[in-house]
């Protein structure tokens, strides 16, 4: 019997192993092992969980049911599902296109196909709201919340956070979970996946200055700060600072758009000293807006920008919702 035989016996037997394990066990070269394992995470006989130096693979009980459970999709839909739908499972798998449709369908017991059509006309229902750049504009949202105290001139977003039904749109899921894991990884799928409609709407908006959102929290990856370094936009930065008090609020954690307007107006200083003409603000969600806002009010008042566009990677569909879980 050959050494692949052996491995699925052994992924039989003990259900999760380590690359180390089989090496162990069985005798033979890691070079070897890899490359079989390779072929049985392809194969969707085996998953792999975790990353160097801690990874382990677990054998897909599920596999063949999954298999018989994934009608025919065509070529023209497995495009359109890698381009829009992706799903980060409960185990931290990285999983797009039909693969990830099938997997959220039969999690809910749907039937894939029926539900992939309404996808798609739940999709077309929302291509309304994009315009010709496929950017969002929600500056219509933000006066209808702020009224004449509305201080930003105009403020847009890359796609929804969220759509009904089918929950966080791609772009959604890639903040979300690359924020609240500090995941580099996401980060940089992200960034590849926006830097092309940023780079044309600076070049369209002509601004001459740009402005990023700090964070509130402590992380040891910081959002915003791989955002800014990554896009690398060249324009001049506004210096923009947040001020704590003895314990750090996010604006996440205020369900009232009173207390996210009180929070934005007394935590975010403007201490550049420089002045333009128009300045981009850049945050990675915008919700009731309210950050947005206050911030473009300071920019404003002291006489640092003399026009402030906003433009968030993803925003609510719903009016300015509070966003509360990123």
């Amino acid at each position: 019997m050959g050494v692949k035989h052996n491995i699925k016996s052994l992924f039989a037997e003990r259900k999760e192993l380590s690359i180390s394990e089989i090496t162990q066990k069985l005798g033979v070269s890691k070079q070897i092992i890899h490359r079989i394992i390779k072929k049985l995470v392809e194969d969707q006989l085996v998953i792999k969980l975790g990353s160097p130096p801690k990874t382990l693979y677990r054998i897909n009980d599920k596999q063949k049911k999954q298999i018989a459970a994934s009608p025919k999709i065509d070529n023209f839909d497995d495009d359109y599902l890698n381009s829009n739908f992706l799903l980060i499972s409960e185990t931290g798998e990285f999983i797009e296109g039909i693969a990830a449709f099938n997997r959220w369908s039969l999690q809910r017991k749907l039937p894939v196909l029926k539900t992939l059509s309404e996808y798609k006309k739940t999709k077309k229902k929302h291509a309304k709201y994009y315009d010709e750049n496929k950017i969002i504009d929600g500056t219509v949202k933000l006066h209808n919340s702020f009224g004449e105290a509305t201080h930003i001139d105009k403020v847009f977003y890359l796609d929804f956070y969220a759509i009904e039904r089918f929950g966080k749109t791609r772009l959604g899921t890639l903040l979300h979970f690359a924020k609240q894991g500090q995941n580099k990884f996401l980060m940089s799928i992200m960034i590849d996946e926006i830097r092309e409609k940023i780079d044309h709407f600076i070049g369209e908006e002509q601004f001459d200055a740009v402005a990023f959102v700090p964070p509130t929290i402590k992380r040891e990856v910081q959002i915003m700060k791989f955002i800014q370094d990554n896009l690398n936009i060249a324009l001049p930065v506004v210096k923009i600072k947040k001020i704590n008090g003895i314990i750090p609020v996010p604006q996440k954690s205020l369900n009232k758009i009173e207390q996210r307007i009180n929070n934005a107006t007394d935590t975010f200083a403007v201490t550049e000293q420089r002045q333009f003409k128009k300045v981009l603000l850049i945050d990675d969600a915008v919700g009731s807006g309210a950050t947005l806002n206050q911030i473009a009010e300071k920019i404003k008042l002291k006489k640092v920008g003399t026009l402030v566009i906003g433009l968030a990677i993803v925003g609510s569909f719903k009016g300015f919702d509070v966003i509360t879980d990123i």
